[in-house]
Order: structure tokens, then sequence, then C-alpha cells
């Protein structure tokens, strides 16, 4: 399972990964997808978002069964501490 949730992106953006996953609300994009699909569809978001932001949630083996990345910005940080993925949200 992969859910990519983006934020103040172009829509064609968002209708070039309709064909990739379900948009299941503005910007949340859920699928299953290969590792190596999902990496380049990824790194397309990324290089395609201009002022936007974005997050991709992956299931992986660690502890937490799950990685994530963020791209653009955005309030939220992600910090990493002994392995287990957390989100910074500024007061």
């Amino acid at each position: 399972m992969t859910v990519i949730v983006l934020e103040r992106v172009p829509v064609g953006l968002r209708g070039e990964l309709t064909r990739w996953m379900l948009e299941i609300h503005t910007g949340v994009f859920v699928g299953s997808l290969s590792a190596r699909v999902r990496d380049l569809l990824w790194d397309q978001v990324c290089n395609q978002m201009r002022e936007g932001a974005g997050f991709l949630v992956y299931q992986t083996n660690n502890e937490q069964g799950f990685a994530l990345r963020s791209c653009g910005p955005t309030d939220r940080r992600l910090i990493q501490i002994e392995g287990l993925f957390l989100v910074r949200i500024p007061s």
C-alpha cells in the first residue's frame, strides 16, 4: 500500500497520479505500487510540484511497518529518532 498526500500542486500533476492511484480525497492518493513505480512517481511528483508540498507513505519492513518521505515546503517536519518516524508540528 502506498499513500501520497499533496497540497498546493498543479491540477495536471494530480491528474497524472490518477493514472496509477485512486484519489480518495483532494490531494490524497492510494494505491498498490511496486517499489520501482513508487520511486519513479515520487521523483516525478517532487520535480513537478512547483510551490506545493507532499508526503509519501509506504509499507516497508521496519518496526513501524511503514516509511515516510516529504518534499516541498510545509510546516510539518519528518524526524527520525532511533529508527522511528515522527512528525514535528510547530506550536
